[in-house]
């Protein structure tokens, strides 16, 4: 009967007895939790926040590492740009260094070429000067012979007269030369 007599708000308000009860309960069901569930829990949300500072640990290393190859890369780089670039520099001033010898030597045997082509012309000039002047020599002796009505006989004579002729051509051939 007395719980007839409730009613309206009353009827939501829970009894005394009910409230210290779920109060007990909820303490042990609390203490419970608070000892054996949250210590569980911190411990995997512990581990969970090692492996990660540990990736980010791994993840700072593995920049830094990369970071330091590719530094190690770039010096390699310039440092093989600065060794092409010298050994451009050499083979230039070597390229350079054998033209001019080859030029050198070029000049030096087409100076003995043109010199051995003078003393050759020289030479060839002087053989055929010997040879017209027998040559005109004899002629001479005979177109004499021709003139004078008969053969010069006298080989002292004959020789001195193309000495003589041979020296006048000889001194025209000069002069004519100048």
């Amino acid at each position: 009967m007395v719980e007839s007599a409730r009613s309206g708000i009353d009827l939501f308000i829970p009894s005394l007895y009910d409230v210290v009860w779920s109060l007990v309960i909820l303490v042990i069901v609390a203490a419970v939790f608070y000892k054996l569930v949250i210590p569980k829990f911190q411990a995997v949300f512990d581990e969970r926040a090692q492996k990660i500072q540990g990736g980010i640990a791994k993840a700072n290393a593995a920049q830094r590492d990369a970071e330091d190859a590719k530094q190690h890369y770039q010096e390699q780089l310039s440092r093989a740009r600065v060794d092409a670039s010298k050994i451009r520099d050499d083979a230039r001033a070597e390229a350079s260094h054998i033209i001019a010898d080859a030029r050198s030597r070029a000049e030096g045997e087409a100076a003995q070429i043109t010199a051995n082509a003078q003393r050759s012309l020289e030479s060839q000039r002087q053989q055929a000067l010997v040879s017209l002047k027998g040559d005109v020599g004899t002629l001479a002796a005979a177109l004499a012979g021709k003139i004078l009505g008969d053969k010069l006989q006298d080989a002292s004579v004959q020789s001195s007269m193309l000495d003589t002729m041979i020296d006048n051509l000889s001194s025209e051939q000069q002069s004519d030369q100048q």
